[in-house]
């Protein structure tokens, strides 16, 4: 495995004019970086699995604090109240939050998922139109939230149409299992478990209205430390190169963690778990600009806001990604 050193990583950001030209740790150095880690993102679980953040920072005298995020919402929530410095959330989750003043900036990719459906088990229901007059779980503020709406405005209808019923996604899934709703927007893994344990059936999927999954961080840690979310991001891409050459180790971790079993797990990632991307670029901007303008028509962002220009915003490419 091969790492970057912080020397070649510091000379790339003085040749690309992003760092100053003196080199050690500002006086106002943090004594700790605040990171999530999530089931929907198994990168964060071998990062913090395998401590490749304690040893980066461990010579400069820096903890890691890491906090546990059962969504995007929860993630964009501890960002904005600055209990967190990086955050991980699906790209259009993170469009919203950033449109309603949540101070962030999203600088990477962690993967490219599909993630969420609309899970159901009733025979019933088959195609979208179905949910019409019907209860559905959802947590707002996260992918599977915007795949809803999205779901629905392609259908003819809105969430007037529906009961929506607010519950973190594990709470959903339980929901959906106890037949206390008809369908729920879900989230891996649990979805994969409701699949494989529960008889749940996935009745409409659609992956490219999964947006990517994003690393985000606080505006004014990018902004005061510019050197530490270098460094961050290169032992974030450490982990993922791991993850993508050793996938009986991910799936190990994630299994230590998460207690589910090998068919579940293999269901999330194997079959809708991409690792590929790093770069937060073109494909993340179209990707999040979709979600952006489709929620917009259907009035969940409003009319007056400018899309484009709040993705621009929003994205954050000049932080250079070891190895591409």
């Amino acid at each position: 495995m091969t790492r970057v050193s912080r020397r070649s990583f510091f000379v790339f950001g003085l040749a690309a004019g992003l760092l100053p030209a003196a080199s050690g740790l500002a006086a106002d150095t943090p004594k700790e970086i605040r990171i999530d880690w999530a089931t929907y993102n198994p990168v964060s679980m071998v990062l913090k699995d395998k401590g490749l953040l304690e040893k980066e920072f461990r010579q400069d005298g820096i903890a890691i604090r890491w906090v546990q995020t059962l969504g995007s919402n929860k993630a964009l929530e501890f960002l904005n109240a600055g209990s967190l410095d990086f955050g991980s959330t699906a790209g259009s989750a993170a469009l919203v939050a950033k449109i309603n003043g949540n101070p962030i900036k999203s600088i990477y990719v962690y993967s490219r998922p599909e993630w969420t459906a609309l899970v159901t088990k009733d025979p019933a229901i088959t195609k979208v139109a179905d949910l019409k007059g019907k209860r559905v779980a959802v947590t707002r503020g996260t992918d599977p939230h915007i795949f809803l709406v999205r779901a629905l405005l392609d259908a003819g209808l809105t969430e007037k149409d529906i009961t929506p019923v607010l519950l973190q996604h594990p709470d959903g899934k339980t929901a959906l299992i106890r037949g206390d709703v008809a369908a729920w927007a879900g989230l891996d893994p649990m979805m994969a478990q409701a699949e494989v344990e529960d008889g749940a059936r996935l009745f409409y999927r659609k992956a490219d209205a999964n947006t990517f999954g994003i690393l985000n961080a606080r505006e004014e840690f990018l902004r005061e430390h510019p050197d530490l979310v270098r460094r961050v991001l290169a032992v974030y891409e450490e982990a993922r190169k791991y993850s993508l050459d050793h996938y009986d180790e991910v799936k190990k971790t994630f299994r230590a963690v998460t207690k589910l079993p090998e068919a579940v797990v293999d269901k999330q990632l194997k079959e809708r778990t991409e690792l590929t991307h790093s770069r937060i670029g073109a494909p993340q901007r179209d990707s999040i600009l979709a979600a952006g303008l489709a929620l917009q028509q259907a009035g969940v962002i409003a009319a007056n806001v400018d899309v484009r220009k709040a993705v621009d915003e929003l994205i954050d490419d000049r932080v250079p990604i070891s190895g591409n």
